[in-house]
Formats: C-alpha cells, structure tokens, sequence
C-alpha cells in the first residue's frame, strides 16, 4: 500500500490555500489526515475536501503535532515564528513567504528546475517568488541546452499577486470608475483599474524593488549561477490573475527560435503556444487555472549580430505554478 501522509495547510483560507487544497485533491496527492490552519477569526468555518466537510482549526504551536508535511501561506511573519515549532514537531516546512528563500541551508525549489536540491533540507524548503517560478520553468530548459550569459525580464504582474483583497479591488474599481464613483485605493499604491503601475513591493536603496531583487537573486541561487547578470522591471497590471513576463536571453552558444521551440516542447511543465499568424500567443486569461507555462512569441534578438539572443514571452498562473502547484509538487518530491 502507497505511503500516505499527515498534511496541514497554514493560511488555508487565503487565496493560495484555497488553491493548495484544490491542488493536493486535483492531483490526488496521498493525504491520510489533512488540517486546515487559519488565524483566530476564521476558526470554525468549514472547507470541502474529497467530498467532506474539514473544519478550520486556529493555529498554535500544538497544531503540528503528527503533520510530516505542513504548506505554508500565512505571510513571512508567522513562517518565521513557526519554523523551529514546525520543525521539532518533525513536519517538513514548504514555505510560500520570501522568509527563508535566499538561506544557505534552506532549498528553494521548482521541481522542473532543481528538484535534486530538495535533499538538502533540514526541514524547511521554500517556494521561490511567483515570477521567478513562472520564468525559470520555461528559461531552465534552455540553459542546460546553451547555457545563460545574461537575462532582462519585464513583468506583467496580475492583481492576483496582492492576495485575494488585490484581485477584490480591481473588480471593486472596475465597477467604480465604469459608473463614475469615486475610488480609494488600499490593496495598491495607486488605481490599479484601468492603470498600470511599475511598483511592486518596496524600493531598494539601487532604485529597483525588492520584488525585482527577488527575481534576480532567486533565479541565480535556482539555477546555481551565482554572478549571472540579471536585470529586471515589475509592473502591477489590471488583469485578475496569472502573470506574463516579457524575456531577453543571451547565451554562451547560439540558438535559434525553431531549436528554442523544439527544446521548450520537450521541456516538463511548458507549453509552447507560438503561432502570430493564427494569432497565439501566451496571454494571461489562457494561462489562469492551468498548470503549465505557456511560453511563444519566440524569436532572434536583431539588436545582435549574432545568434546567441533570444525574445521571448511567457504567461502562468501566479496562484498555481507561481504558488499553490509549486508548493504541491515540492510535497511530492519529498
């Protein structure tokens, strides 16, 4: 008989808990008992899991007690005060929170990417920022195969990246501004409605955020390239969910967009939709609620003389692969 295991969803309430549980029923993850962890005010309502009706627990440290594998989404802060709880239970942390993503001795994985680094855990691996996943599932075929020198992203972040209240508020100014209220914003900097705005998370002392930083020292600590030059641009844009990332590659060798094509279609986890004459391309509403990047728009870089440089563009779930799938399939790994 399969192996089942005892799991506890932390944040099981949030935007990315909701699609933890449906993932792990989705895929038919070996769940014997699962708890459903959420903060004082959400104890006592109910979730369907599998056909029953699992009520939520409020979270404390005795919550942990027999879970091996806890998934976590419940912000950094609460991450932090629970790990050494979590660990000393004897559960495995898989952190969704930027808390413990750049720590030496704390993995950060996608399965597609680096799943041998999940053994070397010690009883936390953490879940890289939603842009970052999306990207290197698609980007990481194509270096084994030739190789990164350097990468310029440009990101099209959907209001799914605020949680759920962000994805509230631009439905919530949509309809304002479409019957000529005024609006207030609170999940953003500014209007997201009809706007979009080039700050994500706060800004560095460099002029960058800490959102763009992410992505730039994530993906060097993933793809185990300490000093490959990155630079990156993120931007709140008014769609609901999934995120795009426009992506300028250089390589060590050269490559063509018929060989880029050819490796990403064989690559697990992408979907090449890269058609401009039928008029396909990787969009965010195709993306939502699939599993797969879509990756297309694919073709040389004529600012080179040469043919080490890719265009290329790519869409993904930031609540599934970005989040929720990611976590799931690290539980599958272990």
């Amino acid at each position: 008989m399969a192996k089942e295991f005892n799991v506890a969803i932390a944040g099981a309430t949030g935007a990315v808990g909701v699609e933890m549980l449906k993932t792990l029923e989705k895929r038919n993850f070996p769940v014997k008992n699962l708890k459903l962890l959420a903060s004082a005010r959400s104890a006592g309502k109910t979730m369907q899991f599998k056909g029953e009706t699992l009520v939520i627990e409020e979270m404390t440290p005795a919550s942990f007690k027999g879970i091996d594998i806890a998934l976590f989404s419940a912000g950094s802060g609460i991450s932090k005060e629970y790990r050494q709880i979590v660990v000393d239970a004897g559960a495995v942390m898989v952190d969704n929170s930027s808390a413990f993503r750049m720590e030496d001795d704390v993995p950060l994985i996608v399965p597609e990417v680096n799943a041998a680094d999940v053994k070397n855990h010690h009883g936390v691996i953490a879940n890289p920022n939603c842009t970052t996943a999306i990207m290197l599932v698609a980007v990481a075929p194509l270096h084994r195969a030739k190789k990164l020198r350097r990468l310029v992203a440009s990101t099209y972040q959907a209001a799914s990246g605020a949680g759920a209240k962000g994805m509230a508020e631009l439905i919530e100014q949509t309809r304002q501004i479409l019957n000529g209220e005024a609006i207030e914003p609170k999940a953003f900097a500014h209007r997201i409605a009809f706007n979009l705005i080039p700050h994500i998370d706060s800004f560095a002392d460099n002029g960058y955020t800490k959102e763009e930083l992410k992505m730039v020292y994530e993906s060097r600590k993933m793809l185990h390239c300490a000093d490959l030059p990155i630079s990156c641009t993120s931007v709140r844009i008014p769609a609901l969910r999934a995120h795009s990332e426009s992506l300028n590659l250089e390589f060590e060798e050269e490559i063509t967009p018929a060989e880029a094509r050819a490796i990403l279609a064989a690559a697990p986890g992408v979907t090449v939709v890269d058609d401009p004459e039928a008029k396909l391309y990787p969009m965010p509403v195709d993306a939502t609620e699939k599993y797969d990047v879509l990756a297309g728009r694919i073709r040389q870089d004529i600012s080179r003389s040469d043919k080490r440089g890719l265009e290329m563009f790519v869409s993904g779930d930031q609540l599934l692969k970005g989040a929720a799938l990611n976590a799931v399939q690290i539980a599958e790994l272990l």
